[in-house]
């Protein structure tokens, strides 16, 4: 019997659901309103939200109702390529402070995850406390699924990385970074 049933794009089996929370946290010198800019903006944040690969395709429409969608192929030494697929639909906008989605994310016509994310943003000025909560529920794990949560945890953590640089007015060299890692935890459900 194979791993999936391909006329689906589910495993085989498809009861064994993973569920897992986490959130990360990042104080980010900038103002929530830049910060907000920063997810709406399709050209700002095309510089720090993308997918891995090359060939990739992509549409950003930022109103409830609205979502993203990307597609790529991404490719490691020795292995075949991956087909991946990102689509998302934003739930709830509330400009300069949350933004709430779903999303499915799909490696080679196998749907792998989807989740919940909460991005609330609170601060003044001269910088913004930025929370991502994310409820994941995994339906297709790769290998014993050890590494599913650790590997979307790191990804996602930076995807922040590259916010905080997208933010950032240009230094000179050697200059501090602009962002505080705060909080990286995680519960299980």
């Amino acid at each position: 019997m194979s791993d999936q049933d391909s006329t689906r794009g589910h495993p085989a089996g498809g009861g064994d659901v993973r569920h897992d929370t986490f959130t990360i946290a990042r104080r980010l010198d900038a103002p929530p309103a830049e910060v907000f800019a920063a997810f709406a903006d399709t050209h700002v944040r095309r510089r720090w939200a993308r997918l891995p690969g090359s060939g990739s395709a992509y549409h950003h429409e930022f109103r409830v109702g609205g979502g993203e969608t990307a597609r790529s192929t991404f490719t490691v030494l020795d292995a075949p390529p991956e087909h991946l697929d990102y689509r998302s639909r934003y739930l709830d906008i509330v400009p300069d402070r949350r933004i709430v989605y779903v999303y499915a994310s799909t490696v080679n016509d196998v749907l792998r995850w989807t989740s919940l994310v909460t991005v609330q943003l609170d601060g003044d000025a001269g910088s913004t406390d930025l929370a991502w909560t994310e409820q994941v529920a995994f339906l297709a794990r790769t290998g014993d699924g050890s590494a599913d949560l650790p590997h979307l945890r790191g990804a996602t953590a930076l995807r922040l990385n590259g916010l905080a640089v997208t933010l950032r007015p240009p230094e000179r060299p050697g200059a501090p970074t602009s962002f505080t890692h705060v909080l990286d935890q995680r519960s299980t459900s």
